[in-house]
Formats: C-alpha cells, structure tokens, sequence
C-alpha cells in the first residue's frame, strides 16, 4: 500500500472533496438553487473545488517529503531562477502562442489588463501547480515512464478541470475538443519545465502566463495552431529525454569513482 500512497493520500481524496462539491452543486441546480458566481454558497464551492489540488498537495508534502507550509509558500514564490528555465519559458509560449502571434493577436481592453489577469491566473490557477507538477507528476514518474505519466497526469487533471466546470457553471461553453488539446499541451509543458527546473514557480508562472494570454487572444482553432501544439508536446519530451540521459551518465560517472 507504501507505494500507492500518492493515489490513496492525494488523488483520492482530492477527486472526493471536488466530487463532494459537484454533487452539491447538482442538487442545488435541482432544486432551483442558484449556484456559479452569482451566489455566496455557489462561490463557496468554487472556492472549495478550486484549492482542493493545494490543498492535498500541501497535506502530502508536509506528511511524506516532510516540507512545512513555508517552505512549499517559499518555492511559490521563489523567482530566483536559472536564465536558462526563463528562457524555456519564453520558447514554449511563443511556439504554443505562435499562429496567434502572427495571425490574429491578442486583445485587451486595457493596457493593465494583462497584468491583473496574470496575477488573477497565479491565485486561480496557478495554485493548481502545488498538487499535479510539485507532488502528483514526480511521483507518478517514480512508478511509470514519462510519456504514460504525462498521460494518467492529463486524465486526472481532465476530469477535475470538468467537475470544476460544472461547479462554477462555465462546462455549456467549454470547447471540448480544443480544450483537451490544450490541457494536454500544458501537461507536456509545465511537465518538462519541473523536471527541467526543479522549481514550483516556474510552473506556476508558466501555468498563469497560460491562462492570461488564452484569456485575452483572439480565438483561432486553426490547423497551424494544432501542428504547434504538437511541435511543444514534442520539445517537451525531447527535453524530458535529454534531462534523463544526461542525468543517467552522470550517476554512471560517479559510481565509477567511487
């Protein structure tokens, strides 16, 4: 059971609390209830649903890698980071963001608005980070190899984001299709950038970075946008490998001098 202990002590009670949720949206729905933003019991459960992934993802760092909440807040916000993770910062979204970029662009009403939705994505979004790439991913790496850990990442981390959908109301215009596409594109990114990193915030970052500029770009689900998507996913297992290697020949290096 020791070596299920991330599915029993964070997936799971994780899927309960933001099923727990769903199930109370539901029969308020059912029973004329208003739910979503526009009441105070509805914004109470997104709230819930929203921090649930900290949450547990909090609980199992401090109980199984013996972290306490200042450290885990410390590497929140921790933006002393190497150039070289900024700058593979920079290349994802510019290739994730490419078509948009040359194409049609982005769109903000005002100058501040990015910044405000940026700093809005780090609190709700953002946070998520704490729970899939800083406990969930790694030790999911442990037990099955990248590209299938990426994969039960993006399944989990799927059927959350459509119980959280539900919950605030915002599934009916849900672009199924795009949506997963992208989901599985920043599994692919912020995945790489951990593994590359070692650092929460720059998945945090990046995950913010994410949601602001999807939030103010002018849509464009077109095939281009599609094969960049791909292009990223395929980086980022490049990277993935290339990390591994490298990290394979230097432990067989220093067990020969030892």
């Amino acid at each position: 059971m020791h070596k299920y202990k991330i599915l029993t002590k964070y997936l799971l009670p994780l899927m309960l609390q933001i099923t727990a949720m769903a199930f109370i949206a539901f029969m308020m729905k059912s029973a004329g209830i208003e739910t979503g933003y526009g009441s105070v019991i509805g914004i109470i459960l997104i709230v819930l649903s929203g921090i649930s992934s900290a949450l547990w993802g909090i609980l199992y760092q401090c109980r199984y890698h013996h972290k306490n909440l200042i450290k885990i807040i410390i590497d929140f916000i921790n933006v002393k980071q190497r150039v070289k993770s900024y700058l593979l910062v920079i290349m994802f979204l510019s290739i994730d963001f490419g078509w948009i970029i040359l194409n049609k662009g982005f769109h903000a009403e005002s100058p501040w608005l990015p910044i405000l939705l940026f700093l809005k994505a780090i609190a709700f979004g953002g946070i998520e980070e704490i729970g899939w790439r800083y406990t969930f991913q790694p030790a999911i790496e442990y037990k099955i190899t990248y590209v299938p850990a990426v994969f039960a990442t993006f399944i989990c981390w799927g059927i959350w984001h459509f119980l959280f959908f539900y919950i605030d109301g915002s599934i009916t215009v849900v672009n199924v299709p795009f949506f997963l596409l992208g989901l599985l594109t920043n599994c692919f990114i912020l995945s790489a950038l951990y593994a590359y990193s070692g650092s929460l915030w720059i998945c945090v970052m990046t995950h913010a970075l994410i949601n602001a500029l999807s939030q103010i770009a002018v849509d464009d689900n077109s095939i281009v946008n599609i094969l960049l998507k791909i292009v990223c996913m395929i980086i980022a297992v490049g990277l993935y490998t290339k990390m591994s290697t490298a990290s394979n020949i230097h432990g067989q290096r220093k067990q020969k001098t030892m």
